[in-house]
C-alpha cells in the first residue's frame, strides 16, 4: 500500500485557512490517522494562517502537503509553503490576539523547522507524533 500523501494549493487569501483545515481533517480521517487529528487541523491551520498572512506576493499561492511517514511509522508532516524566504519568528512572549501561531504549533508538534525552497519562498514544516 503506498504511503499516503496529499497535497493542494490555496490562494493567498483568509478563506484558504478554513480550506486547509477541512481538507486536511477529510484527509487524515479517509487514512485512518492514529493520532490526533485535532492537533493536526490546528497546526495547519496556524501554519495556512501565517503564510496567507506573512508570506504573499502578488501571483503565487500557498502550498500545502500532508504526509503519513514511510515505513508505518505513522508520524505525520505537515508542510506549508509560501513565495517570502524569511521566516517568522517564534514570539516567546506574545502581547495581544497576535504572535501565539508558532509558538502553540511548537507546543503541540514534535518539531517544528522550516527550510529554503529550491524555486522561491520556504516551506515550514511540522510534525506530529502518533504518541
Amino acid at each position: 500500500m503506498p504511503t499516503p500523501d496529499w497535497s493542494m494549493s490555496y490562494p493567498m487569501t483568509p478563506r484558504s485557512v478554513r480550506l486547509a483545515r477541512l481538507h486536511t481533517r477529510r484527509r487524515l480521517i479517509l487514512w485512518n490517522w492514529p493520532g490526533d487529528i485535532d492537533d493536526a487541523v490546528l497546526v495547519t491551520s496556524e501554519l495556512v494562517a501565517n503564510a496567507v498572512r506573512h508570506g504573499r506576493l502578488p501571483g503565487h499561492e500557498v502550498w500545502l502537503r500532508v504526509a503519513v511517514d514511510e515505513e508505518g511509522k505513522s508520524a505525520l508532516t505537515i508542510d506549508v509553503s509560501d513565495p517570502v524566504l524569511e521566516f517568522p519568528v517564534v514570539n516567546l512572549t506574545p502581547s495581544g490576539e497576535s504572535g501565539r501561531g508558532l509558538l502553540v504549533v511548537r507546543g503541540v508538534s514534535e518539531s517544528l523547522d522550516w527550510f529554503p525552497r529550491g524555486d522561491v519562498g520556504k516551506t515550514v514544516r511540522a510534525r506530529l507524533a502518533t504518541n
